[in-house]
This record gives C-alpha cells, structure tokens and sequence, in this order.
C-alpha cells in the first residue's frame, strides 16, 4: 500500500513537472503583440504663397514580435486628412489617387531589445498612391512611461517618391518635399 502511495506520489510530480516544463515552453515562445492606442499623423505641403498642414488622427496599427524581431503595420485613410478646407483636402484625395488607393500603409521590423531605446534608426516601407518608397534608418524617438510607448518621428517623403506630380496654384507648384510628422502612443496586449 505504501508503495502504491509512493508511485502516485511520484506520478504527480512527473506529471506536475511535465506540465511546468510545457507551460514554461508555451509562455517563452509567446509573442508579444502591441497595439496603436493614439495617432497623429501631419503632412506638410509648402507653396511660395502659403503653407498647408493635413492633419489625421486615424491610424491603426499592430505590432508582433516573435524570436527578437517586432514587425509593426500601421494604416491610415487617405481621406482622414484634414487641412481645414474641405476643397484643398478633396484636390489631395484626387491627385494622391485616394480613391483607387485609400490607404496609407507603413510597415517596419525593429529589434525587440529596441523597445528600451529612447531612439531607433528604422527602415521604412510606405505603400502610398499605389506606389511603395523605402526610408532607410529614419530617426524614431521613444519616450515610456508605464506600460505606454511614445514614438515621435518625421518620414522625409516626397512627391516624387510616390510618382505624384506636385499640384500647382497660380501656376506655382509646391514643393517636392512633403514631410509627415508621426506622433503615435503604443501599448503592449
């Protein structure tokens, strides 16, 4: 009887030791997912008469790491612009051709380990206009506080970078250079 009592005994402990083995396996090969809390999003358009800014704040995004890596997507409609005219914002929609393409899309793959940084040189994939551009080792800077991650950054685009051609006022056309601001509040799930 003693024996049996052993044996059980000592079952348990396999099968308890099995499954702390299983469990430990599962939570170390468990991704870590973020998620896109807060977004602005600013373009910059500069003509010799004015300055224009359009303004979305409806980003999403999602970010998962697996094995080190962090691949993020985040995706913004062309149409969530606002530059304050409703004229100027449907004009931007027509030539960016926001119609046939309605997203803009960023993809980016960062070191987990990036994630304590407070900047980070990223490589930029940006799917815009039915065009794709690559920004290399653009300055991300990161601010924590809490569980919250703040990115700041400015994605050096251009018209040309995307095949638009710039839109003329006055017979004057913006400049090539359209700076996007990125100001985005990350948190992990």
């Amino acid at each position: 009887m003693i024996r049996r009592a052993e044996q059980a005994t000592m079952n348990n402990k396999t099968l308890l030791l099995f499954l702390l083995f299983a469990l430990t396996n599962v939570a170390v090969a468990a991704d870590t997912q973020w998620a896109l809390k807060e977004s602005t999003l600013t373009y910059h358009v500069s003509h010799p008469l004015h300055q224009t800014d359009g303004v979305s704040h409806a980003a999403r995004g999602k970010g998962v790491c697996h094995d080190g890596q962090c691949d993020f997507l985040i995706a913004v409609p062309v149409k969530s612009f606002d530059s304050g005219d409703s004229n100027r914002d449907l004009h931007m929609i027509q030539v960016t051709r926001g119609a046939e393409f309605p997203m803009v899309t960023v993809r980016t793959r960062l070191p987990e380990s990036a994630a304590t940084s407070s900047t980070i040189h990223a490589d930029l994939e940006v799917q815009f206009a039915g065009q794709t551009a690559q920004y290399k080792q653009v300055p991300l800077q990161l601010v924590t506080q809490g569980a919250q991650t703040r990115i700041t950054a400015t994605i050096p685009a251009t018209l040309t970078d995307f095949k638009i051609d710039p839109p003329t006022l006055l017979t004057l056309p913006v400049k090539n250079e359209v700076p996007i601001r990125v100001e985005m509040t990350w948190t992990p799930q």
